[in-house]
């Protein structure tokens, strides 16, 4: 005998959330006031979606859940809260037990790995990857196609405790490697990579590797070469396509389609040959 999660057991949809057509809601699931979940999305087992915010508890009938989106072909692993004033794009998708506080903002094609914590009034871009156990200070800020790794952590005091609260910036391309620190304020430039735990403290510019407590660049990512064959790694979007919007052309084909379309706002560079 097979389970099924979609049995609608339990599950409680407010009058005023908005659902989208073939849409699947797990058992125990909860959809508050103002939400939107667009086509063909599945929401599993267990999750709050809209959960209302602070204000909720002090205003009685004059709280206004805000709207939250949730976009087409999207998918929500059980144990997800997402909090109410979110917007996520579509192809969004979670680990278990994700948190998403309110006033952030998704684009497209993003996705979020099993205990990430997002702090709420962020920013990611289009393709952002995070790995489980990430968390994202508030006011923080991702380009498009920037890759977390495990235990990360980006912070936004930089004398706590304060009422200053400014996240780090990471532009498109970047990745941030496994147990890195990244302090506040700190702005990393586009095609950087941050070595495996290390604190960033100061700004990065494009193209660096920094590495260390506190980082310090090592040096830029196009000299980092296979030993065998002697092919740059860097940028990867010359040696990787899964699942990236690029896959089946070269990745200087796709930034000459963006051209045509005016979109060349994704991070389009070039081949380095050193």
């Amino acid at each position: 005998m097979q389970l099924d999660k979609f049995s609608g057991e339990g599950v409680r949809i407010s009058p005023l959330a908005k659902i989208g057509n073939n849409v699947k809601i797990g058992d125990r699931t909860i959809i508050y006031d103002n939400v939107e979940i667009g086509d063909n999305t599945i929401i599993c087992n267990d999750c709050v979606i809209g959960e209302p915010l602070n204000a909720y508890y002090f205003e009685g009938d004059k709280y206004e859940n805000p709207k939250t989106v949730i976009g087409a072909d999207s998918l929500i692993r059980s144990h997800a809260i997402i909090y109410a004033g979110n917007t996520m794009g579509d192809h969004f998708q979670t680990g278990h037990r994700v948190t998403v506080r309110e006033n952030t903002v998704f684009g497209h094609h993003c996705s979020l790995g099993t205990f990430d914590d997002i702090q709420g009034h962020s920013e990611f871009g289009n393709y952002c990857r995070l790995h489980s156990n990430v968390h994202i200070g508030m006011h923080s800020t991702l380009g498009n196609f920037v890759f977390v790794y495990p235990y990360v952590v980006f912070t936004n005091d930089p004398t706590p405790p304060s009422d200053i609260c400014v996240g780090p910036t990471v532009g498109d391309f970047s990745q941030v490697a496994t147990g890195s620190i990244l302090l506040p304020g700190v702005k990393i430039g586009q095609h950087c990579l941050v070595g495996a735990c290390s604190s960033v403290t100061k700004d990065v510019p494009d193209y660096q590797l920094v590495v260390g407590v506190p980082a310090k660049v090592l040096k830029d990512v196009r000299e980092i070469k296979d030993r065998e064959t002697g092919e740059a790694h860097y940028p990867w979007p010359y040696r990787f396509s899964r699942n990236m919007p690029w896959n089946g052309m070269d990745f200087d084909e796709w930034c000459k389609l963006m051209n045509n379309n005016e979109l060349v706002g994704w991070g389009r560079t070039q081949k380095v040959n050193s």
